[in-house]
């Protein structure tokens, strides 16, 4: 039970309880469809908010919709403290079926669908478009641009290292995880998830939570991967592996000496939230 609670959450739409999963392994929240419909629908009946669903998801698999198909029964805890099998969707494929359901709720999500989907049409005529507005988003959440940089050129250098990556024959999804995860564990001695546990982070990107010695690290083991790769034409999934392995382990020397010169570790525990706090005294009692 003491898993259960740990990755099962409630969260709040208009004062309506959303029960939610947390899929450690691919770092995605699973919401409850049913709470979700019940929300947006407002019906305070939970067993008139199934069946809604119901039919939805019997008009859905005739529309050939493949939003149904990737909705996932997940245990999730009911009314009565029990744990029963529940269609749950994550964040995509949720946003999916709002787009179906005929509400006035909807239509804040459905309005911000539309935005996304029209500025990634833009950028993809206007890159310059994309790296404007990365850089206007870390501004107002309080990065500084000396940070916003040293980000912004770490974007590029993840680039080519998965560009990389593809023409050596990698497969997207697991295998760049594991790739990347050696080089982690290589440069900075923890793996990608024990990293950002240590940073208290969850659903957050590890890199908007690096300080500048820290993404200057990640970016010299990617770029040293990169590198060893084009000179040494790996091939094959194991050969890639200890490629990433060597140019993380070269960021991973270069750590050791700074932390033997400073005496104090590189590896910043806090996150990008609690270190601006402490900067602007809100962290204090």
């Amino acid at each position: 039970m003491k898993k259960e609670n740990k990755t099962n959450k409630i969260a709040i739409f208009k004062g309506k309880k959303i029960r939610r999963f947390w899929d450690e392994k691919h770092e995605k929240w699973h919401f409850s469809v049913v709470d979700v419909v019940r929300a947006l629908i407002q019906q305070v009946d939970y067993q008139t908010a199934r069946k809604y669903w119901n039919k939805l998801k019997e008009r859905l698999k005739k529309e050939g919709s493949e939003s149904v198909t990737k909705c996932h029964q997940l245990k999730m805890q009911a009314a009565d403290g029990k744990f029963y099998l529940t269609d749950a969707a994550d964040t995509e494929v949720m946003l999916r079926l709002i787009q179906s359901i005929p509400s006035p709720n909807a239509e804040p999500f459905k309005l911000w669908l539309a935005r996304v989907g029209y500025e990634r049409i833009e950028e993809t005529h206007d890159p310059e478009m994309a790296i404007n507005r990365a850089l206007n988003t870390y501004r107002k959440k309080g990065y500084s641009d000396d940070w916003i940089n040293q980000r912004l050129k770490s974007i590029e250098i993840r680039k080519a290292l998965t560009d990389e990556w593809e023409k050596r024959g990698v497969k997207q999804g697991d295998e760049f995880a594991i790739l990347t995860d050696d080089i982690t564990l290589a440069w900075a001695g923890m793996s990608t998830r024990e990293y950002k546990n240590y940073k208290g982070l969850k659903k957050d990107s590890l890199r908007d939570n690096m300080t500048n010695l820290e993404l200057v690290l990640n970016m010299l083991a990617e770029t040293a991967t990169t590198e060893i790769s084009e000179k040494r034409e790996p091939e094959g999934f194991n050969e890639n592996r200890r490629v990433a392995k060597e140019g993380g382990s070269i960021a991973g020397s270069a750590r050791k000496r700074i932390e033997a010169k400073t005496g104090r570790p590189v590896i910043a525990g806090q996150n990008f939230q609690i270190m601006k706090n402490k900067k602007t005294g809100q962290g204090k009692n």
